[in-house]
């Protein structure tokens, strides 16, 4: 199949297709002699691999890691990409109950507890673990799992606690300026509890914040806590990593 069928087919562009190429994500099988692209068979299952991988979260590069390994196993990675997929779901499931219930809360028709206005997200699994590591090392990200799995149940209950209670204060006040007094303290509240479970530098904080707004799951995560707090986030932790260099 020519390039122009297979992002016909899949239902993605012309130009991802030409970039997988490029980065030797995705090379076709064949190349005519007048530059024409022609994917086999065994292309599109790999870009079926590759499209799973890209819907749970893993950058390009990891990916790219992983399907080149000579240990790589398709029907094993299929297996995975099953298993991973069902219990996205059942999370979704979750939180979409939890969003029915809030409707109908904000109607008087029920009553939410706090506890119940928060089911459904889970912090304990990070999904972007993959691009802390390739962007600050693996320093901070062992030392932060390292004492995540020293706690004991209590422990970790009363850490997301305290990490949904951080964003909840930031959220009430994602309409002041960053800059402001009030924000400053906020965001340092943050910076120093993500410096209790890692080593987090103010260059890494600040390209932390950033990732806030450039990737759209970080983005749509905080913003359930309140629209407009991952862009709030991002500006206040760059003030804090320039003022407090």
């Amino acid at each position: 199949m020519k390039v122009k069928e297979v992002a016909d087919l899949v239902g993605i562009s012309v130009r991802t297709l030409h970039h997988y190429d490029e980065i030797g994500l995705l090379i076709p099988e064949e190349t005519t002699e007048s530059g024409y692209r022609l994917y086999s068979n065994n292309d599109l299952e790999t870009l079926q691999q590759i499209l799973f991988f890209k819907e749970l979260g893993f950058p390009l590069k990891k990916i790219k890691e992983i399907i080149s390994s000579p240990s790589f196993d398709r029907e094993e990675a299929l297996t995975l990409h099953r298993k991973m997929l069902l219990e996205k779901r059942s999370r979704l499931d979750i939180m979409i109950s939890t969003i029915d219930k809030t409707i109908k809360h904000s109607k008087g028709e029920i009553n939410m507890s706090d506890k119940e206005k928060f089911e459904g997200f889970d912090f304990s699994h990070n999904p972007y673990e993959q691009e802390a590591r390739e962007r600050w090392g693996d320093k901070a990200v062992d030392e932060s799992n390292a004492k995540m799995n020293s706690m004991s149940k209590a422990e970790k209950k009363a850490f997301e606690d305290e990490f949904n209670g951080i964003y909840r204060k930031l959220a009430e006040i994602r309409h002041e300026a960053p800059g402001s007094e009030l924000a400053q303290e906020g965001i340092k509240v943050w910076y120093d509890f993500l410096n209790r479970m890692g080593n987090y530098s103010l260059d890494a904080f600040k390209g932390l914040g950033q990732m806030y707004v450039d990737d759209e799951r970080f983005t749509k995560n905080i913003d359930q806590f309140g629209e407009g707090l991952a862009e709030f986030m991002r500006d206040a932790m760059a003030v804090y990593a320039e003022r407090n260099k």
